[in-house]
C-alpha cells in the first residue's frame, strides 16, 4: 500500500474532518495508589483533584500486572483494522505512556498508549488495558484537568468503531486556554493541526492516536495499523513538530519525529492542544 492510497472504512465519510471544542486545562500533580487498576487509581486522583476529565503523562511506574494489546489486521468485517489478543506482563516497568480520562455510557472511561517492558527488559509498546493493569507501587504523575469540555465515547458511523469525541460540558474553569480535539481518518494532521489550532496560534500538543504506517524522518514503521503515543509535539502558526513512538502488527517501538504531509490518521488521534 502506497501513502496515496487510503483505507478504506465501512461507513460514509463525516463531513467535518476535526473538531476542535473549546476548554481550560489546569496543569496538576498527582498521586495514583498502588493495588488499584489504572483507571481506578486515575479516576480516583483526578476526583480528588476536582476533575472528571484530563490528560495524563506517567513516567517510570511499576506494574504488578500489565495488560495491552497492539494492532492487528483488518477483522473481516468492513472495519480497517482490528486488536491483537491481549498480551499479559506480570511485574513490568512502564516507561512512558498518554491517557485521556473522558466517559463512556455514563461512567469513566480511559484510553491509554504507552511504552514498557516485562521482567526479560524487551521494550514494548501498545494499548494498555487500563481495567485489567494494576499497578505495584504508588506513582507521582503529571498532566492537566479539564473544565468546558471532555472526550465521551460514541458510536462512530464512518470506522464502525465506538470511539471518543470532544464534548461541551459546562463552564470552563481555571488554567490554560486549551482545545480538545479529535482528527478523522486518512487525514493529514501536519494539515489539520494548524486549522484545528487556529485560535491558539502557538501551543503544545499531547494526546494518542493511530497513523496508516509512521513515516519518521529517518525510518518508517511499515503496517497499514499503527498506534502511536506523541511524546512531544508543538504547534506554531502553521508549523506542526510530531515527537512519537508508535508501534505496528510485529510490536516493535519505533520512535521519531514524524515526516510533514507523509502521514495520514489510521482511525482516530485523541489530542489536547494547551495555548502557549
Amino acid at each position: 500500500m502506497t501513502l496515496r492510497q487510503q483505507l478504506k472504512h465501512p461507513g460514509p465519510r463525516a463531513s467535518e474532518r476535526f473538531t476542535a471544542l473549546p476548554c481550560r486545562a489546569q496543569k496538576l500533580e498527582l498521586r495514583l495508589a498502588a493495588g488499584l487498576t489504572v483507571e481506578q487509581a486515575v479516576v480516583q486522583a483526578l476526583a480528588e483533584a476536582g476533575f472528571s476529565a484530563g490528560y495524563l503523562r506517567l513516567t517510570e511506574a511499576a506494574f504488578a500486572r500489565l495488560a495491552y494489546v497492539i494492532p492487528a489486521p483488518a477483522p473481516g468485517d468492513g472495519r480497517a483494522a482490528w486488536y491483537s489478543k491481549t498480551h499479559v506482563l506480570d511485574g513490568a516497568l512502564l516507561s512512558e505512556a498518554g491517557l485521556h480520562l473522558g466517559v463512556k455510557d455514563g461512567a469513566p472511561f480511559l484510553h491509554c498508549h504507552g511504552l514498557w517492558s516485562g521482567q526479560n527488559g524487551q521494550p514494548r509498546m501498545g494499548h494498555l488495558l487500563a481495567q485489567q493493569s494494576t499497578l505495584a507501587e504508588d506513582v507521582l504523575v503529571h498532566g492537566w484537568g479539564l473544565t468546558g469540555a471532555m472526550l465521551s465515547v460514541g458510536p462512530d458511523p464512518e470506522t464502525g468503531f465506538d470511539l471518543f469525541s470532544p464534548t461541551a460540558v459546562g463552564a470552563p474553569g481555571e488554567g490554560r486556554p486549551a482545545l480538545l480535539c479529535t482528527l478523522r481518518p486518512n487525514e493529514d494532521p501536519h494539515a489539520l493541526l494548524p486549522q484545528a489550532g487556529a485560535p491558539l496560534g502557538q501551543a503544545r500538543i499531547e494526546g494518542i492516536g493511530s497513523l496508516v504506517h509512521s513515516r519518521f524522518e529517518h525510518d518508517e514503521l511499515e503496517s497499514y495499523a499503527t498506534e502511536v503515543l506523541l511524546r512531544a509535539g508543538r504547534l506554531t502558526g502553521d508549523s506542526v513538530i510530531l515527537n512519537v513512538a508508535s508501534v505496528g502488527f510485529d510490536g516493535r517501538p519505533v520512535s521519531g519525529v514524524l515526516r510533514p504531509h507523509d502521514n495520514r490518521i489510521c482511525i482516530t488521534a485523541e489530542l489536547l492542544l494547551i495555548g502557549e
